[in-house]
């Protein structure tokens, strides 16, 4: 359900107790909530990630890395970063911060890389100085294979699973016929890969051993992944990805199994043609837990796990690129029990979204002069 959503100025001078100046209240099914920019002037920025002592760490396409201090101060560029070939939906991507970066200050980052025959998503790490200005000692511990001569779906989000291992999601590239890939194993398109931290294989990964395979996939047959968060409860890893037009989707990715892209899909293609054969499902194929036709653009996903919202413990959220708002989906395990959009008035392509140490939602916003933009409840300001 769409709630009624209104827009009121208020003064920062108004509140005291916090450090940011309040835009915007907007309504929501729990309550009036505030909307703050916390920093702002952001060029094209794709991937953010809280650091311990609350500042993020943020990508822009174009290739610069920055920190934003808790106060939303932006940085200037962080010096040791990789070279992307940057263009199109390429560029620099997501960032990760190692599950025990407060002991090895390893930040992992994607981003596309130029090679034979083209480009690809390239994913690598490196050590962030104590003082925030330099990445030391940057190594690839991934490239995605075949390299293609296109500019579009490089996926890219990263999730790390309880046991350390590092989950992918990777574009198909879009165009036929490459996009035909996604439903082999002798290339990374439209896959999810599961990695250690530096970059060798597990064991148990589900195509080890398996001839004309290749070691990393993990599941396949998806499109363009956008979107990843690890179940707070049940340790599953989630992607969201990109439908043609009709059929974003939300996935439970599972080890060896087919997500059906482009045998079926809940949407069309662009130019109104069937996917496929026109059908939605198929024998052997792992359906979605939640799909959306028309699409929202999905990119970004966070489980909401704080106290701050009691009523949005249980949703996950997602940020609308195509919609351009913040979509709050409620599950009860894998099942969809309601579904709240929220920011729409605001007109920001929403490319990201994070939890913060306070319990408040933080998004990141596309474009040329992107933000970063607190969500919290009004009764909850300078309570957190």
């Amino acid at each position: 359900m769409t709630p009624t959503r209104y827009l009121a100025a208020l003064a920062a001078a108004s509140l005291p107790t916090t450090a940011f100046a309040v835009d915007q209240v907007v309504q929501s099914e729990a309550g009036d909530l505030q909307v703050t920019t916390l920093a702002e002037g952001l060029k094209s920025a794709w991937g953010m990630e809280f650091l311990p002592d609350g500042s993020l760490i943020v990508t822009e396409k174009g290739g610069t890395l920055r920190l934003v201090s808790a106060d939303g101060t932006v940085g200037p560029a962080i010096t040791g970063v990789p070279d992307v070939d940057a263009g199109g939906q390429g560029g620099l991507l997501d960032v990760a911060l190692d599950p025990d970066f407060a002991s090895n200050r390893f930040v992992y980052l994607t981003y596309s890389e130029e090679g034979d025959g083209g480009n690809s998503t390239a994913a690598g790490r490196g050590v962030l100085s104590d003082d925030g200005t330099r990445l030391e000692g940057f190594e690839k511990i991934f490239t995605q294979l075949p390299k293609y001569d296109g500019n579009k779906h490089f996926g890219s989000r990263i999730v790390f699973d309880r046991e350390v291992h590092l989950f992918l999601g990777l574009g198909e590239r879009s165009d036929t016929p490459i996009r035909e890939g996604a439903q082999k194993l002798d290339n990374h398109l439209g896959k999810v890969i599961r990695i250690n931290r530096d970059g060798s294989v597990p064991d148990d990964n589900p195509f080890v051993g398996e001839a004309g395979a290749l070691p990393e996939i993990w599941s396949y047959g998806q499109r363009n992944i956008q979107g990843g968060a690890l179940h707070p409860e049940t340790g599953e890893v989630w992607f969201s990805e990109h439908g043609p037009k009709g059929g974003d989707e939300v996935n439970v990715v599972e080890a060896g199994k087919n997500y059906g892209w482009p045998l079926v899909s809940y949407g069309v293609n662009y130019n109104g043609t069937p996917v496929g054969e026109g059908r939605a499902e198929g024998e052997g194929l792992t359906q979605p837990v939640h799909q959306w036709t028309p699409v929202i653009g999905a990119s970004g996903m966070a489980f909401y796990t704080a106290d701050a919202v009691p009523q949005w413990q249980g949703s996950a959220f997602f940020g609308g690129l195509a919609s351009r708002d913040l979509v709050r989906v409620a599950f009860d395990g894998r099942k969809v029990t309601g579904e709240e959009r929220l920011l729409g008035d605001l007109g920001q392509r929403i490319r990201d979204v994070k939890q913060g140490p306070d319990g408040a939602l933080y998004v990141l916003t596309d474009g040329a002069g992107g933000e970063i933009m607190r969500v919290a409840p009004v009764a909850a300001e300078g309570k957190s």
